[in-house]
Formats: C-alpha cells, sequence, structure tokens
C-alpha cells in the first residue's frame, strides 16, 4: 500500500459538517507509509481537542485503515503559514471568549462551567478572567493561592486541572478598579503575553459584560477561534445579546452559538417549571442570527452554592449539571467547525 492508496481509503471518511470526504476537503495534511508496508502514519487537520465529532472523524479514520490490514498512527495538526515566532499563544490551540450584552445574565457562570467542562473531557484547559472591573472567577473554582513569578513570567495557579488568571489576583482585596482605556489595553496584553499557560487545548475567555476597551483589546489583539454569547431568556437581556453579535461580526470573529443561562426553575415541592424569566428567548436569538443554540441551563440554587463555594456544577451529577457539559462540548464541536473550516479554505 503506497499513500495514494491510504488517500483513496480515507475518501470513504466524510466529515459531517463540512459536506464532503476528508480528503477532498483537505483535512489529510501527510501520509507516510513505513518501511513495512503496513504502519501508516497520518496527519490530520483536526483542531478541537476532546470533540466528539472531531473523535469520531479520527476513529473512522483508524478504523478504516484497520480494515484495510493496515496499522494506522494517528497525529493532528492545523497547517497555518504564520511561524511560532509570529504568533500569539503559539502553544494555545483554541482561544475561546465568553461575552454577555449585558451584566447579570450568568457569563462568568458560564465561562467557568465551559472551563471545567472541557477539562473534564480531557482537555489541558486555561481560564482568564478578563473581566478587569469585576474579577470574581478566583472565588467561583476556589482558586486560593495566587500565582507565583519565574523570572519575568507569571506562573499561574491550577484548579480543577485548569491554569487560572485573574486581575483579581493582582490587586488588593475589595480593592476597586478604576482605569482608563489605555491602562485596560495595557494590563490586558501583559496578562496574556507574561502568563506561562504552557500547552493548551482550549483558552477560555470570561469578557467583562458590554462592548468595552476590554473586548476591543482582546479582539484586536488574540487569534480568537470564536465567541460564546450569553443571554436569559427576558427580551431586555436578548436586545443587549445582539449588540454583543454585532460587535463580534464588524471584527470578522466567530460566534460559535448562543448559551441560555436562567431558562427556567423547577419547583422542588412539585416538580413543575416555571420559567421566571420568559421562554425560549436564546433559541429564538440564535435562529434570527442563523446561529447554534448550544444549550439551555436551568435557574437552579445549586449553580450559586457551587459559583460561591468554589465548586463548578458541571463536575456534579444531575439536570443542571448534564446541561453545562452539553454546552461545553457544543463549544468543542463547534470550534472544531471553524478551524476544520479554515483548514478546508487553506490553498
Amino acid at each position: 500500500m503506497d499513500e495514494s492508496g491510504v488517500r483513496d481509503l480515507l475518501r470513504s471518511v466524510t466529515d459531517p459538517d463540512l459536506d464532503g470526504d476528508i480528503v477532498s476537503l483537505g483535512l489529510v495534511n501527510d501520509v507516510t507509509v513505513r518501511e513495512d508496508g503496513t504502519t501508516v502514519s497520518v496527519s490530520l487537520a483536526l483542531g478541537a481537542p476532546y470533540s466528539s465529532t472531531e473523535t469520531a472523524i479520527a476513529e473512522e479514520v483508524r478504523s478504516t485503515l484497520s480494515d484495510a490490514g493496515l496499522e494506522p498512527e494517528l497525529s493532528a495538526r492545523i497547517p497555518t503559514a504564520v511561524t511560532p515566532d509570529e504568533q500569539v499563544l503559539p502553544k494555545v490551540k483554541n482561544v475561546i471568549a465568553v461575552a454577555s450584552g449585558k451584566g447579570g445574565v450568568g457569563k462568568s457562570t458560564m465561562a467557568v462551567n465551559i472551563a471545567a467542562g472541557l477539562s473534564d473531557r480531557g482537555a489541558s484547559v486555561g481560564l482568564f478572567d478578563a473581566d478587569v472591573y469585576g474579577p470574581n472567577v478566583p472565588r467561583m473554582v476556589g482558586a486560593e493561592t495566587p500565582p507565583r513569578t519565574d523570572g519575568e513570567t507569571i506562573v499561574p495557579p491550577e484548579q480543577y486541572g485548569m491554569r487560572v488568571m485573574s486581575m483579581d489576583f493582582l490587586t488588593g482585596e475589595d480593592d476597586p478598579v478604576i482605569w482608563r482605556g489605555p491602562m485596560v489595553h495595557k494590563i490586558i496584553t501583559q496578562l496574556v503575553e507574561d502568563v506561562d499557560w504552557g500547552e493548551l487545548d482550549y483558552l477560555v475567555l470570561d469578557l467583562p459584560p458590554g462592548t468595552g476597551d476590554t473586548q476591543l483589546t482582546i479582539l484586536q489583539t488574540l487569534p480568537l477561534t470564536g465567541a460564546v454569547i450569553v443571554t436569559t431568556p427576558e427580551e431586555v437581556a436578548l436586545d443587549d445579546a445582539v449588540k454583543g453579535l454585532r460587535m463580534f461580526g464588524k471584527h470578522d470573529t466567530n460566534v460559535l452559538g448562543v448559551a441560555e443561562n436562567m431558562a427556567g426553575f423547577r419547583c422542588p415541592d412539585c416538580g413543575s417549571v416555571h420559567d421566571v424569566f420568559g421562554e425560549g428567548g436564546g433559541e429564538r436569538l440564535a435562529a434570527e442570527h442563523d446561529l447554534p443554540f448550544l444549550g439551555g441551563v436551568p435557574l437552579d440554587p445549586a449553580v450559586r452554592t457551587g459559583g460561591d463555594g468554589g465548586e463548578p456544577i458541571v463536575l456534579d451529577e444531575g439536570e443542571t449539571a448534564d446541561a453545562f457539559a452539553a454546552i461545553s462540548e457544543a463549544v468543542a464541536n463547534n470550534a472544531g467547525i471553524v478551524r476544520r473550516r479554515r483548514a478546508s479554505d487553506q490553498p
């Protein structure tokens, strides 16, 4: 079996999202047949580790080659024309921004649980609390140990398998942060460039609410794979969420989907669901803008308890934990679509 024969075999493997086989789509980087004639090394343009869709593609490649009597050795790499020296965060595969048009919709809760959910799937994850005016991610993950310095770099503490960095580590307790735009730009840039994030599959950013200086700095300096828009079902939150969508659109940033928080409250006594903030708003918003709906999370007191206690609820069991886990999976899958589409579009 030679390289051409291997590629012919792989034409039977299709990408369920890009509507084509992986060879025609350019998702097979390299094929090397070893001297023994049976061991085959295949490099695939898969960019979202622990995405269930990409895992399924890799498994189909493996089984296709095995059924032909070959011994496959698979690796994943998205080609890029930019050298590592020219890249920002070259060791980070995916940068995911979690944003909202307004405060109070549970954006930080969503960011923390998406990050913890990805880590729980086996991914290497960083969690960057970029909400410089109201940083509270350290409390929500129980990260009490401050970062340490190693020469000129900052080494973030680890919690639940995630590397965590926040402005909260650098200010005094209860000190207000009063900064103008240029200062925000400087501190965000330093926290990105001076922090030793290591090799990461995903860096999840918890952005401040709205469309201000922090968001602009992130959009201008970081290679975002995409953004998650968080909303609650009521019209006021939806109106502001649209502003966030337009902000990312103006900067040609992919929106991975809409996540709805506080989707409904299940009464512990009668078991019925009460739509305290309305019903289906996030799903309608996603449909109106032709975006994926990542899922809804119920209004659950355990979410607040977990946040205050530093224990992300996605790591627990039950309906709410499952909802956050499903959103984490959808984020990984949609990040994979973005990365594979970019690889397929490259000449």
